[in-house]
């Protein structure tokens, strides 16, 4: 089996992320799918409102606690189905990060963000059929970055990140 993640990459994909974010100049973001908070928290100034949401509470209590550690106060995490808490906000953050299991995030969640419409969406997926499945359904974005990162070499698994910005 193979471990959990490669932490030298996992490193490097986190930071990626966070120097991609930090250009765009956003306020407010979700962080749908986050686990115990890594790209959320990574990507978050303690200017910005972040809202992290996770099925599963143990984890959502990992995140909480990261949060309280790095000194965020505009952070909230909630354990919540991703699809169910995106589809049922009245609000609209800047950037939706999703970093969803193997299956994508699936039609229902990308019909929502078409007609949510956040400026910016970051993709992380170790899927990438399921990203660009995912990718088409959402016809009002484009890509404007992508890269690779190799997660267990000498194996078929690998991150992808994504960054799409709304037409």
């Amino acid at each position: 089996a193979l471990p959990i993640s490669n932490p030298s990459v996992a490193a490097s994909l986190y930071a990626t992320a966070r120097a991609w974010v930090s250009e765009l100049g956003v306020k407010s973001m979700w962080d749908l799918f986050c686990g115990v908070g890594g790209f959320g928290l990574h990507c978050a100034t303690p200017e910005m409102t972040l809202t992290g949401i996770e099925i599963s509470a143990e984890a959502i209590a990992c995140a909480k606690r990261s949060a309280e550690q790095m000194g965020l106060e505009k952070v909230s995490f909630a354990a919540l189905d991703s699809t169910a808490f995106a589809t049922g906000e009245g609000s609209t953050p800047d950037l939706v990060l999703v970093n969803p299991p193997r299956r994508g995030i699936g039609a229902a969640l990308c019909d929502y963000l078409s007609r949510m419409a956040p400026p910016f969406i970051l993709y992380s997926s170790c899927n990438a059929q399921s990203m660009a499945d995912d990718i088409i359904r959402l016809s009002e974005y484009s890509i404007v970055k992508v890269q690779l990162f190799d997660m267990f070499p000498h194996t078929a698994h690998s991150e992808v990140l994504t960054l799409l910005r709304r037409l």
